[in-house]
């Protein structure tokens, strides 16, 4: 399935997602730019608050797949592409180069996030927090997001997206309470590749967008 753009691939995740959870405490939290064009519709038509979690990827020489995410808090997530014991070699092996990119990139992140951050944890506890991306090629973003919300106490974690591969898929049955995806995607080209207007907005408007959702409420 293609979408004309993520505002449109959003608003029809909006009218599914609000059978269930119009009127009800929710907040949605996207985990990219690209994702709060989705997830700011969703907010709208839930009447919700709706947050950008920042991460950035900790890759190792000579291997194609991130060995781990690192969230705007901080928070390590090791890649489940791994095994534990492959997982448990890389760090023995690299500690001082994951050790270095860590702090490389949270340092990054805290330039990004800004002083006032973009993401509120009294806003997101006892509710419905709805994660959102605008495409999944595997479940290794919401590891992330879902280690990060194991910190605060949820109602549920529900993930809205609008394609995915069999293997994101498949995570989301594992990490999520509720999934909302509107096609399966069998050989993943890009997230581009599915959005006839691929138009991205400056970080800054994406920002303005999350501070001033609440403006938009429908």
């Amino acid at each position: 399935m293609y979408f004309q753009s993520r505002t449109e691939a959003g608003k029809k995740l909006a009218k599914e997602l609000a059978k269930t959870y119009a009127g009800k405490p929710c907040a949605v939290v996207c985990l990219s730019d690209g994702a709060v064009m989705v997830g700011a519709q969703i907010a709208a038509e839930l009447h919700s608050v709706l947050m950008l979690l920042l991460t950035d990827a900790i890759q190792l020489p000579r291997e194609n797949t991130a060995l781990a995410g690192l969230g705007q808090d901080g928070t390590l997530t090791y890649n489940s592409f791994y095994s534990p014991g492959e997982i448990e070699e890389f760090v023995a092996e690299y500690r001082s180069v994951i050790e270095e990119q860590r702090q490389e990139k949270l340092h990054k992140l805290h330039e990004l996030v800004g002083r006032g951050g973009l993401i509120r944890r009294d806003l997101l506890r006892d509710r419905t927090v709805i994660v959102v991306s605008d495409g999944l090629s595997s479940g290794f973003s919401l590891d992330i997001a879902a280690s990060f919300l194991k910190t605060i106490r949820i109602k549920r974690m529900v993930v809205a997206v609008p394609f995915a591969t069999v293997q994101a898929v498949d995570r989301m049955h594992i990490l999520a309470d509720k999934i909302y995806c509107s096609s399966v995607v069998q050989d993943y080209i890009s997230t581009d590749h599915y959005y006839e207007d691929n138009a991205m907005p400056p970080h800054e408007t994406v920002i303005k967008t999350v501070e001033d959702i609440v403006a938009h409420w429908k």
